[in-house]
C-alpha cells in the first residue's frame, strides 16, 4: 500500500484562532520535511487561486460563511522547487492545478516544461513531479481569465459546456506538454448536442437561445492561436507524472490518448464508482504508462489518530472520534453556514479515526492492499506539533503493518 500525505495549507478560523500566512507556510514546510524523514511517498499539496475572502464581497459568493482562505498555495512549481531542495526522498504532487486560469493551458504547459528543465539539471535527481490538473473548484477563479459564457447560447448551455471547455484545455495542455507544435485549427472542435444535456427542457432552452432547430450547435474555440511551440523543447518528461482530476470517464480516456494520466478520486466516492474507474482505466490507460495499477488512483483520506500516553484503547478511540466530529462540524458550518449532523457523521465514518490499532483495522476493511492513500492530517488543525505527532504515530505504528 502506498502512503502519501496531503497538505492543505488551509487558512481558516479554528476555535477562534486564525494563523498568519507566514505561520501557515512555516507549518507546511515543517510537516513536509517531517514527512520526508518519516518515509511518506509523495507530498500532495493543495492548490487554489484568488482570495475566497475578497470574493465574498461580490454577488453570488460561493462560500459566504468561510473565514479565511481555502488554501494559500497558488503555484506548485515554486513550492516543488523549494521542497525538492530541502528533502531527500519524498516526491511532490499538486492536488490540483487549475489549467484554465492564470493564462490557460498553453501558459501552464510552458511553466511545466520550464520546471522540468530546471529540476532535471541535477543528473542525480530522479524524483518526479506528480502534476494533478483539473478545471478548478470555484468558478470565480476562472472568470477573470475569460471562462464565462460569451453569448446567450453558451449561457443556456453553461452547465454542460464547462466540461467541454475543460476537454479543450486538456487537449491543448497535454499536446504542448509532450512537445507538439500546432495551432488551434488542429484542436478538436466543440459542439453541443441533445445528448450533452440532462433533459429535453435543458436542450430546448439552448435551441431557443440559438434561434433555430439544430441537431448540433458549433461552439467557437476558447483559445485561438496560430502555430505555437512551447519552450524549453528538451524538457525531461520522465520526471513528470500527470493525474487528471475529473470524474467524467470519456475525458479521462481522452487524456490517455495523449499521455499516461492517472486519475484522482476521493475517499467519499462510492465504492462502485471507484471500482468502475479501475476497470475502465485498465482498458484505456496510455500504453507508455505500462499496465494500469490501483496505485495510479490517489485517494484523499482524513486521518484523526490518537495515541496519548496512559489512555486505554477505548479512550483513544473516543477522543479521536470527538476530535474528528468537531473538525468536520466546524468545517461544515464554514462551508455551508449551517450544521448538517448527518453529513458530519457520514464524513467521520469515511475518515480513519481512532487509535493506531483501530486506524489499521479500518484501512484493512476499506482499502485494497495496492491502493494509494493521500493521508490528510492537518484538516481543521493549526496545532503544528499535534499534526506532526499524528503523522509520526501513523508512520511508526500503522504503516509498518502494511509494508
Amino acid at each position: 500500500m502506498n502512503f502519501d500525505i496531503f497538505l492543505s495549507i488551509c487558512q481558516t478560523e479554528v476555535d477562534g484562532s486564525m494563523p498568519s500566512e507566514r505561520q501557515m507556510f512555516q507549518s507546511f514546510f515543517d510537516q513536509a520535511l517531517l514527512a520526508d524523514a518519516l518515509g511518506f511517498g509523495v507530498a500532495w499539496v493543495a492548490e487554489t487561486h484568488l482570495s475566497c475572502q475578497i470574493q465574498k464581497r461580490n454577488p453570488g459568493a460561493v462560500i459566504p460563511h468561510f473565514k479565511g482562505e481555502i488554501g494559500l498555495n497558488t503555484d506548485i512549481l515554486q513550492v516543488a522547487h523549494r521542497l525538492f531542495a530541502q528533502t531527500k526522498r519524498i516526491e511532490v504532487g499538486s492536488a490540483i492545478r487549475n489549467i484554465q486560469c492564470n493564462g490557460g493551458p498553453i501558459a501552464h504547459a510552458e511553466a511545466v516544461r520550464t520546471f522540468l528543465s530546471l529540476h532535471g539539471l541535477d543528473p542525480a535527481e530522479k524524483r518526479k513531479l506528480y502534476l494533478g490538473f483539473a478545471s478548478g473548484r470555484f468558478p470565480f477563479s476562472n472568470a477573470p481569465y475569460g471562462i464565462v459564457p460569451r453569448n446567450p447560447v453558451e449561457k443556456a448551455a453553461w452547465r454542460a459546456l464547462k466540461g467541454k471547455i475543460f476537454r479543450e484545455a486538456v487537449e491543448i495542455f497535454l499536446r504542448f506538454v509532450r512537445g507538439e507544435i500546432f495551432s488551434s485549427r488542429e484542436v478538436a472542435p466543440t459542439t453541443l448536442r441533445r445528448a450533452d444535456f440532462r433533459s429535453d427542457a435543458d436542450w430546448l432552452a439552448v435551441l431557443e437561445a440559438h434561434g433555430s432547430q439544430a441537431e448540433e450547435i458549433p461552439v467557437a474555440p476558447r483559445w485561438v492561436f496560430d502555430d505555437v511551440g512551447v519552450i524549453p523543447f528538451d524538457a525531461p518528461l520522465e520526471l513528470l507524472q500527470l493525474i487528471i482530476g475529473c470524474h467524467d470517464f470519456p475525458t479521462q480516456a481522452f487524456a490517455n490518448t495523449l499521455l499516461p494520466c492517472w486519475v484522482f478520486n476521493l475517499s467519499i466516492t462510492p465504492p462502485e464508482k471507484i471500482e468502475a474507474t479501475h476497470r475502465g482505466m485498465t482498458e484505456v490507460f496510455h500504453k507508455d504508462g505500462g499496465p494500469w495499477q490501483r496505485g495510479f488512483m490517489p485517494r484523499t483520506t482524513l486521518v484523526v489518530i490518537e495515541d496519548g500516553p496512559g489512555l486505554s484503547e477505548v479512550e483513544k478511540n473516543a477522543r479521536a472520534r470527538e476530535a474528528a466530529t468537531a473538525a468536520y462540524a466546524n468545517y461544515w458550518v464554514a462551508m455551508a453556514g449551517t450544521l448538517d449532523e448527518q453529513k458530519v457523521q457520514h464524513a467521520v465514518d469515511n475518515a480513519l479515526v481512532g487509535s493506531p490499532d483501530e486506524v489499521a483495522r479500518q484501512i484493512e476493511q476499506r482499502f485494497d492492499p495496492e491502493d494509494r492513500l493521500m493521508l490528510w492530517f492537518d484538516f481543521n488543525d493549526h496545532d503544528n506539533a499535534r499534526v506532526q505527532r499524528k503523522m509520526t504515530s501513523f508512520m511508526e505504528k500503522v504503516a509498518p503493518r502494511f509494508a
